[in-house]
């Protein structure tokens, strides 16, 4: 069977077991700030399990995209150098909220694994295992009674403790025993050469394929647990080793999920794919680039922080290995997400929709890798150039393993990319640094993405959804009447009645109240008693406590009761300007798409009464122009008032009829919203069409005009645009206007001649500052013969040391060489201070380099400045930011140099 046939039989099999197929979700987990990135199918099903979700079904079966590269989960160090390690994997597995469990959850597995209709996996090539009983939680009996009537030999049945079979979504929370089902690939597996080890040796030979988690107990703060009143099933099976399985392969990079990526990766490299000392640089590409390629199709872009640098990082460990390939060449290997997009197109033809931005994004990471490596090479040759000279066998002739750590973090130059340089040197490695430095980045990477646990839902609101769901009133009116209050919360707890001044929360049956999502913020506004006019209740918001309840946060103004009928009043004016913003927003997320392209896809947005915010996808600045032209469509739709549409239809349909879905909602699997712009002039005949819950205008001209305000870059790769619309945008171009005319004024020139007439006085500028720097200059050298007069003799070497008033970095340079040049032989430290800042430059002259370094003078007189800095054994440079320091760390410089060549 293919990779593809194993993921479709898995699907179907759960379908005709009444199972829901439910597509992926994205890698990027949307609402959980506990993980960096998807890593196992239950992901997407975690506020179900807590009870902060309801769905429309109780089975459900998935085939996950995951990544494990960052935070707590990371396999990143391991790929390559394994037969089933990776960082970009699909988790398939089954699913049961509340409906079958260990019973029928065991007799899936073995179905489907053994039964010649579907894997056919042998039985005598499988072992499973149980929880055997620890910490005060009994031994799984049950588990074990169900594989033995699936007939499964007792002696293929091993129990084993928490660490391997008993799984916790967190420090709280749901947690039970777990089954895993285990397939002996064979004595050829080992990778300790072992032919006769029994199950449970951790060889390699024997290797889990799917993992049944019995989620049936709750773990409180305390660490006391208590039966679940609903036990879940929560099921994973990683589709490449099954691969392996099933294509009788012993690693999954031998699978055709994988083949084709390394052949790619040997043709774009030049290397043997068959040759061993290839391998492990080849998995390394091939790998990488599948999870950078899913990475960036779900928003990711490369950064320097959060998951844009752990993106970062899997691609430099891509390069790097490519480089190590052919170190002459360097190969260019971005081409490989063509290929990975090429395999994967029929269980994710979604890729196609990122590829301009994938391909802009990898070409722009792998330049700036190469150019940042040069950068570390040369780093790296500046360092050791004062090891250099001492002699061969000195212990001092080794370097830092922490240095080795920085070049790696801060321009991604491989160890052994180090190694090298250092071996050639003759120079020697503290590893053991570079490994301690290495685990704790890893630990403060673990800790910066361990958060807080995600809480199970309040009880009074958990109960309450199981019944009932707040009915939404608010897309067609702003109040209502004989609204019922069905529950109040204060901070505690469950409460039955509330007096005047009392802050709550409270549930109603039905309300004309918006709760935030979407990125749309709450209505706010008041409760009146039936009659409208007297005032009992503040609304300061509202929001989804679990799905299909919403809680109105609320200020009493008079005593409220568990079952009163009472009137909803949302502010009309406020939400008419929210209206505005959010139709504005679908305007822009299109003329955005139309004008810059397809690739531009939403990273989050925000829409407020008095502005909207989008983030979005985009390899560079938008110009300009391009900002013009976009301005110029959403306004030409608003004129031409077109009346949207909102229809309701399953998800599978909104997506198919061409519906855009925004980052960072929840949509139901069944029916959602679809808001349609239309536009006769497109071939599609709408210019807008999105899954989108929250409130919008009737007609387009409602808007009243549109105005960009600010565009900015947000992160590598995502761009951020502010805009107004209706009153808000009227007030920025009548601003805008008023500037203009002052400015004019102020310039004595009509508005038409304003950008002239700044033209000319830039010039002007620029021809002052050109001026005023050659005379700083020619001050500076006009000293040249006092400095020389100041300079010291220590030990044979004249010392000259000085702090030069208004000269910038260039001209302390330039009269760095004009003084050594002078001396002949000796030692040059020049230092300015400027804006708060301090620069200062070290010049030895060839002669004495043997005697003493610029590079190591500098660094000493930096760290009395508060700086740092290095250079050449000949010139050298630092910074620093005490400049009240600078006059005594430059006399400082003769007893540095005492010592230095006195050591």
């Amino acid at each position: 069977m293919t990779g593809n046939e194993i993921r479709e039989t898995f699907l179907k099999y759960f379908e005709e077991k009444g199972h829901t197929r439910v597509r992926s979700s994205s890698l990027v987990p949307q609402g959980d700030p506990t993980l960096l990135f998807t890593n196992a199918g239950m992901n997407q099903f975690k506020n179900v399990f807590l009870g902060l979700e309801q769905r429309e079904y109780k089975r459900a079966t998935t085939s996950q995209k995951c990544v494990r590269a960052g935070g707590k989960h990371n396999d990143l160090e391991n790929v390559g150098f394994t037969n089933r390690h990776h960082t970009f994997f699909e988790m398939l597995g089954n699913f049961s909220f509340g409906d079958y469990f260990k019973k029928e959850a065991i007799a899936f597995a073995w179905e489907l694994v053994t039964s010649p209709k579907w894997f056919g996996i042998p039985r005598e090539k499988l072992f499973v295992t149980i929880f055997k009983g620890e910490g005060g939680i009994a031994r799984d009996d049950d588990a074990y009674n169900h594989w033995i009537a699936q007939e499964v030999p007792k002696d293929r049945i091993y129990e084993f403790g928490a660490r391997e079979n008993f799984w916790a979504m967190g420090d709280t929370g749901p947690c039970g025993p777990c089954s895993e089902i285990h397939y002996d690939m064979g004595p050829a597996a080992s990778d300790q050469s072992h032919t006769d080890c029994a199950f449970g040796c951790e060889c390699g030979r024997y290797v889990e394929i799917w993992n049944l988690v019995f989620m049936q107990f709750n773990r409180d703060s305390t660490g006391a647990m208590t039966q679940l009143p609903k036990p879940c099933v929560d099921t994973g099976a990683g589709l490449e080793r099954l691969a392996a399985v099933l294509q009788g392969k012993v690693s999954n990079f031998d699978t055709d999920l994988f083949v084709p990526l390394l052949e790619e990766a040997a043709r774009l490299t030049g290397a043997d794919r068959r040759a061993a000392p290839n391998q492990p640089s080849l998995r390394i590409i091939a790998d990488h680039f599948r999870a950078a390629t899913f990475l960036i199709a779900d928003g990711v872009v490369p950064s320097n922080d959060g998951r844009g640098y752990v993106l970062r990082k899997i691609l430099r460990r891509a390069f790097s290995h490519a480089r190590k390939l052919d170190p002459e060449r360097f190969p260019y290997v971005a081409p490989m997400s063509n290929a990975v997009r090429e395999l994967m197109r029929e269980p994710y033809p979604e890729l196609k929709n990122s590829a301009l931005l994938t391909s802009s994004l990898l070409d722009a990471e792998e330049s700036q890798f190469h150019r940042v490596t040069e950068v570390g090479l040369e780093r790296l040759d500046e360092e050791i150039a004062p090891l250099v000279n001492l002699p061969r066998g000195d212990p001092e002739r080794v370097y830092s393993g922490e240095r080795a750590f920085r070049l790696y973090d801060t321009f991604g130059l491989p160890l052994d990319f180090i190694a090298d340089v250092l071996r050639d040197q003759g120079i020697g490695l503290r590893q053991e640094d570079f490994e301690r430095a290495m685990e704790e980045q890893r630990t403060r990477a673990r800790a910066s993405w361990k958060g807080g646990h995600k809480e199970a839902a309040n009880p009074v609101y958990a109960k309450l959804a199981e019944t009932f769901k707040t009915e939404p009133d608010f897309y067609h009116r702003v109040d209502t009447r004989d609204c019922r209050i069905e529950a109040m919360v204060t901070a505690h707890g469950a409460v039955n009645e509330i007096t005047a001044g009392a802050e709550a929360e409270i549930v109603l049956d039905r309300t004309t109240f918006y709760a935030e999502s979407g990125g749309q913020v709450a209505d706010t506004g008041k409760f009146y008693a039936s009659g409208e006019t007297q005032e009992l209740a503040e609304v300061r918001g509202a929001y989804y406590p679990v799905a299909g309840l919403i809680a109105h946060r609320i200020v009493a103004k008079e005593t409220l009761r568990v079952g009163d009928r009472i009137a909803t009043h949302a502010d009309g004016a406020r939400r008419q300007h929210i209206k505005r913003n959010h139709t504005g927003t679908h305007l822009m997320h299109a003329a955005l798409r139309n004008v810059l392209g397809a690739h531009v896809k939403q990273a989050g947005s925000l829409v407020a009464p008095d502005h909207l915010r989008f983030d979005f996808s985009h390899f560079r600045g938008v110009d300009p122009a391009e900002l013009r032209e976009i301005e110029l469509r959403v306004n030409e739709h608003i004129l031409q008032n077109h009346h949207l549409a909102t229809d309701v239809m399953g998800i599978d349909d909104a997506l198919a009829s061409g519906a855009l879905a925004f980052f960072g909602d929840r949509y139901p699997e069944s029916n959602v919203r679809v808001v349609t712009i239309p536009d006769a002039a497109s071939p599609r005949g709408f210019f807008s069409k999105e899954l989108c819950g929250g409130t919008h205008v009737d007609r387009t001209g409602e808007i009243g005009v549109f105005k960009f305000v600010t565009e900015q870059s947000v992160a590598s790769g995502v761009r951020r645009v502010e805009a107004v619309t209706g009153a808000k945008a009227l007030e920025q171009f009548q601003n805008a206007a008023a500037r203009l005319r002052s400015l004019a004024t102020t310039l004595n020139v009509n508005e038409d001649a304003i950008e002239a007439a700044i033209e000319r006085l830039t010039q002007q500028s620029r021809q002052f500052e050109k001026q005023l720097d050659a005379i700083k200059k020619k001050s500076a050298h006009s000293k040249v013969d006092e400095l020389i007069a100041g300079a010291r003799t220590i030990q044979d070497v004249r010392v000259l040391s000085a702090q030069i008033a208004d000269a910038d970095r260039d001209t302390l340079r330039q009269l760095v060489d004009t003084l050594r040049q002078k001396l002949g032989s000796g030692v040059v430290v020049l230092g300015t201070a400027q804006d708060g800042k301090v620069s200062l430059i070290a010049g030895v002259t060839k002669d004495l380099t043997g005697r003493i370094q610029a590079g190591k003078i500098i660094q000493a007189v930096a760290k009395l400045v508060g700086g740092s800095g290095g250079g050449r054994p000949d010139l050298a440079e630092a910074g620093g930011k005490d400049t009240l320091m600078l006059e005594k760390a430059l006399a400082q410089v003769f007893e540095i140099t005492q010592q230095m060549l006195s050591s």
